[in-house]
């Protein structure tokens, strides 16, 4: 979904990214700096019940995020470290995203929110881990019906809508089918990897690591 906005943000952000390279600023400082606005904004907004704020801010922030590869691109940087980098970090986000909305619902009393607010930190956490690790065994494991992006908007979407007044089951009830396509996803990639898995055994000449 959101990732169909690549092209749009590349537009967008292209003279922004030139305009910092100008100055010094690196792709680097870029990609911390974000991560760090993103959880002052998650831990911060979201538990003191300022959820508008705090949603349209991390919104502008994950927006955003393309600048510092544009910049890495532009500079002619781009590389490894960039790339864990920026991967690591957007594992720190999102915890702290849903960290905030956890310690929200925790001062709202509701023991739903906070179930599917935990659902969702541990399966967010799961999702990049499955893909990653089928990478690094030299699969791939790029299916699944909530990526990243996906998740964000949809959290953030209902976030706001309830910071506009919406009663906070709308918010609940979101995080819980989010966690269950997050679920999905899960089981899609292991699907995807079994196969691949099998595949690669059934070539595997006999003998083979013996």
């Amino acid at each position: 979904m959101l990732d169909n906005l690549r092209s749009l943000s590349t537009w967008l952000f292209t003279p922004v990214a030139k305009l910092l390279l100008r100055l010094g600023v690196t792709p680097d400082a870029v990609t911390i700096g974000g991560t760090v606005g993103t959880v002052v904004a998650a831990l911060w907004l979201f538990p003191t019940g300022h959820l508008v704020a705090g949603a349209w801010t991390i919104g502008a922030l994950v927006l955003a995020d393309a600048l510092d590869g544009i910049m890495a691109r532009t500079a002619g940087r781009s590389g490894a470290w960039g790339a864990f980098l920026d991967s690591t970090l957007d594992r720190v986000a999102d915890a702290a995203i849903f960290a905030g909305l956890l310690l929200f619902f925790l001062s709202e009393d509701s023991d739903a929110g906070v179930v599917v607010t935990l659902a969702c930190l541990a399966l967010g956490a799961v999702v990049p881990y499955a893909r990653a690790r089928a990478e690094g065994l030299g699969m791939t494991a790029a299916v699944g019906v909530a990526e990243r992006a996906d998740r964000l908007a949809i959290a953030l979407v209902a976030t706001v809508v309830v910071g506009y007044g919406a009663p906070i089951a709308v918010l609940v009830w979101t995080l819980g089918v989010l966690a269950a396509l997050s679920a999905i996803t899960v089981v899609q990639r292991m699907a995807t990897v079994r196969t691949q898995a099998r595949a690669i055994a059934a070539v595997r000449p006999a003998g083979a690591g013996e």
